[in-house]
């Protein structure tokens, strides 16, 4: 793929539906290609996952900060009585441990959520003395990582596959390694397991209902074409308008600080034209400029 000259107009967000089997790097680079602006996604899916994979292009990139704290929900798949050095199916499969029932998992879920402390999978993207997880752990190499705090809101099970396999609705937030919940899910019922499947149905206010199937960008879609799948920067902040007008306004584009009545908390600031300029934010009565995003 050669390089190509931006056509899009403006920055924004991609709400791609990856598919399982691709890694959400080939995702972004399509996506860079097809629009010639630099492109980044805001928390990776394994391989084996496929869901909800949002993609910030141009200036949208530097809002990543402002998305770390947002709610994710994925739909997994554990297959009990297996086990894998990488967590999931497509590591090196070690039979053993017995398969629980529906009603024993059901009871273990609710006693996992709230914040705990999670041990990420040695193959992860996890850096350790400037070397990826995963890196080290196709080397044979021996290291330990450290716990982290993690959130997880809620849990619930959808149904049994088959005979060895569960699916599981999980809401969390951020940074949670869901092939790190199904090894502990294995371990409160005396057993082992493997993520088997894995599908993100939402990362914040992006949903799987309104994410576009990454075939359709596989297919070279015109720039006219992908303009129609591009959600403009300001329509996926969380915040609301800050008010500004008159001296004022120009004092904020200045650099300075204006008195404003508005709460404390972080606000969409507009262009005087109504064009989006980026985000600014109110402290202790004082609002200023915080993120250019025109």
């Amino acid at each position: 793929m050669g390089k190509r000259t931006p056509k899009i107009q403006g920055s924004g967000f991609f709400n791609v539906d990856k598919p399982s089997g691709i890694v959400s790097s080939a995702v972004v680079n399509k996506l860079k290609w097809l629009t010639g602006m630099p492109c980044g996604h805001m928390g990776t899916l394994d391989p084996l996952a496929s869901g909800v994979l949002p993609v910030g292009a141009g200036n949208a990139t530097r809002l990543f900060d402002y998305f770390l704290e947002k709610e994710k929900e994925y739909v997994a798949e554990f297959t009990f009585g297996v086990s894998s050095d990488t967590l999931d199916s497509t590591g090196t499969l070690i039979c053993g441990g017995r398969v629980p029932d529906e009603r024993e998992i059901a009871e273990v879920l609710p006693t996992m959520c709230g914040e705990v402390m999670q041990l990420p999978p040695k193959y992860s993207a996890k850096n350790v003395g400037g070397k990826r997880g995963y890196e080290l752990a196709r080397a044979g190499v021996e290291f330990e990582l450290q716990p982290k705090k993690i959130v997880i809101h809620d849990m619930s099970v959808l149904g049994q596959v088959n005979e060895t396999t569960f699916r599981v609705k999980i809401r969390c937030g951020g940074g949670t390694y869901i092939r790190s919940i199904g090894r502990d899910l294995a371990s409160a019922l005396g057993t082992n397991a493997v993520m088997s499947a894995l599908r993100r149905t939402q990362s914040g206010i992006f949903t799987e209902g309104n994410a576009i199937p990454f075939s359709v960008f596989e297919a070279d879609p015109t720039p006219e074409e992908i303009e129609r799948y591009i959600l403009p920067t300001d329509s996926v902040l969380p915040y609301p308008i800050l008010a500004v007008s008159g001296k004022n306004h120009a004092k904020l584009l200045n650099g300075m600080k204006v008195a404003s009545e508005s709460e404390d908390g972080l606000y969409k600031f507009y262009n005087e034209d109504g064009s989006f300029y980026g985000i600014a934010q109110v402290q202790n009565g004082l609002a200023k400029l915080k993120t250019k995003l025109c």
